[in-house]
């Protein structure tokens, strides 16, 4: 297990610094010196992406260009990403000196422009405009493109799939004896989830029901978190570190405890027992209130320690780059391996925690009254 760790954090700060300095020797692009940028190397690898970039300069470099798909007045267009990742690549200010740096597409895409990973229509004569940093004046058509987040989305809920399958068809064939294989590892974590977090918080009567909801959301966040941590597999996307996967996540958890809300529950809010009548216009929209800041909680907790901890590495990488000087490493990379264990043990305690609260949130909500 240590000589595991020890390998993982190698290839880990490997993989990190090879990213930066890739970032680092972009800064001079036309033989031209800048200062290098951090909060932009590291917005590029935390946010999503319409190409899955693997190794290299970021344009030009080796990446899987994903399909785009766009909703617009004239029907949906698709076209693969490298038509606007291969186009002509403007860089420079705007009318109040703020930096741009955006695509036009070629191809397929000709008549789309991307500026920081979104995607905008050309105007009539082929042009995309500016103000204060921002794109103004220009349609952005509805994307439902697969981006990174999407395509690790897509990988991430295989792997559950084929975990819960492999070991849902192991004990169909064999019955209820000793596990063996895939079925081994993962019977304890099922358990526990069944036991210390559903049975735990929810009505032992009722308990059972939400099982298969609270496993999904504990393995599902658990293999995206590790999936996330795992720059060896290039380009690792962040997912679980992008607030609209959260967000659904949440949501998820809001509706269930909306459609299985029993008397007692709803009862508690628009009647708080105890309080005074003069008092319920008060207390009532705070209960009500109460409701979305619960799952809300739920959406930041996860996206908030997910993203910090990306942010938090590539920060203690960037030192090295920030003072041109590779005895830095001698601080920062030691810091940044002790982060990337801590966020293996963050990983799994982040899916426990989602899954713990929205059990106990369930729990509330078909809680029997106690007389």
């Amino acid at each position: 297990m240590k000589k595991a760790l020890l390998y993982f954090g190698i290839a880990l700060l490997f993989s990190l610094t090879s990213a930066v300095a890739t970032a680092s020797n972009e800064s001079s692009e036309n033989h031209e010196e800048k200062e290098f940028n951090v909060s932009e190397m590291i917005m590029h690898h935390v946010k999503d992406a319409h190409e899955w970039h693997l190794w290299g300069p970021e344009h030009g470099g080796t990446s899987i260009y994903l399909p785009v798909i766009l909703k617009t007045k004239d029907g949906l267009k698709t076209f693969s990403s490298s038509d606007l990742y291969h186009g002509t690549h403007f860089e420079g200010e705007d009318d109040k000196g703020n930096h741009i740096s955006y695509f036009i597409g070629q191809g397929a895409a000709k008549g789309f422009a991307m500026f920081h990973e979104k995607i905008y229509e050309l105007d009539s004569h082929g042009a995309l405009h500016f103000e204060n940093g921002h794109v103004h004046g220009n349609v952005k058509p509805i994307d439902f493109s697969i981006t990174k987040n999407v395509m690790s989305l897509f990988i991430g809920s295989f792997l559950v799939f084929i975990l819960m399958f492999s070991c849902a068809r192991f004990y169909k064939n064999h019955g209820a004896v000793a596990p063996k294989g895939i079925a081994k590892f993962l019977e304890p974590l099922i358990i526990f989830v069944q036991d210390d977090i559903a049975k735990a918080n929810i009505n032992e009567k009722k308990y059972k029901k939400f099982v298969p909801f609270l496993l999904t959301i504990f393995f599902f966040i658990w293999i995206n978190n590790l999936l996330g941590l795992i720059p060896i597999f290039p380009g690792s996307a962040n997912l679980t570190g992008n607030i609209s996967v959260t967000l659904f996540l949440s949501a998820m958890t809001l509706i269930i405890i909306l459609i299985n809300g029993n008397k007692n529950y709803w009862g508690h809010i628009f009647a708080p027992p105890g309080v005074p009548k003069a008092l319920l216009p008060i207390m009532i929209p705070i209960e009500i209130v109460g409701i979305f800041t619960k799952p809300f909680a739920l959406m930041i907790r996860l996206f908030a320690n997910i993203t910090a901890g990306h942010i938090i590495i590539l920060a203690l990488i960037s030192i090295i780059f920030i003072n041109k000087n590779a005895a830095w490493g001698a601080l920062s990379v030691p810091m940044a391996l002790f982060i990337s264990v801590l966020e293996l043990l963050v990983a799994a305690l982040q899916a426990y925690l989602f899954a713990l609260l929205s059990a106990l949130f369930i729990g509330a909500a078909v809680e029997e009254p106690h007389h």
